[in-house]
C-alpha cells in the first residue's frame, strides 16, 4: 500500500478498562481498522489523564491506577477514514474521537520476501 501527501489522522480516545464483548475496546478498534484495510493502527497507552468526568487517572496512586487513557491513533487516505468511522458506531464508545489533516512524508512497509 501507498500513502503520501494529504491524509487523516483518526485519534479516539477510551479508557484502558473499556470492553466489547469481554476484550478491551483499543483492540477491537484496532481489529476493525485492519479488516477495514487501513493503513495502520497503533494503540498509545498514557500514564496520567483525565476527561470528560474530571477525575485524574494516575500511574503514581495505586488507587487510581485504573481508567488509564488510551489513544488510537489510525492515519489513511481521507475517503479510507470516513468510510470506516460508521464502523465504530455500534461500540458505543465513551470517550473522544477527533480528525486530524496531516501530511503523510514517509510511509513504507516490510519488504515480503518471496
Amino acid at each position: 500500500m501507498s500513502l503520501s501527501g494529504r491524509a487523516l489522522r483518526l485519534t479516539i480516545f477510551v479508557d484502558d478498562t473499556d470492553t466489547w464483548h469481554h476484550r478491551p475496546m483499543y483492540t477491537e478498534i484496532v481489529h476493525r481498522a485492519h479488516a477495514a484495510g487501513l493503513a495502520g493502527a497503533s494503540v498509545f497507552r498514557g500514564v496520567e489523564g483525565f476527561g470528560a468526568g474530571q477525575v485524574v487517572h494516575t500511574t503514581r496512586l495505586l488507587s487510581m491506577a485504573d481508567d488509564l487513557p488510551v489513544a488510537i491513533v489510525i492515519v489513511d487516505a481521507e475517503e479510507r477514514i470516513r468510510a470506516f468511522l460508521p464502523r465504530l458506531d455500534d461500540l458505543l464508545i465513551e470517550g473522544l474521537a477527533v480528525l486530524d489533516e496531516v501530511e503523510v512524508v514517509h510511509y513504507r512497509g516490510r519488504q515480503v520476501r518471496a
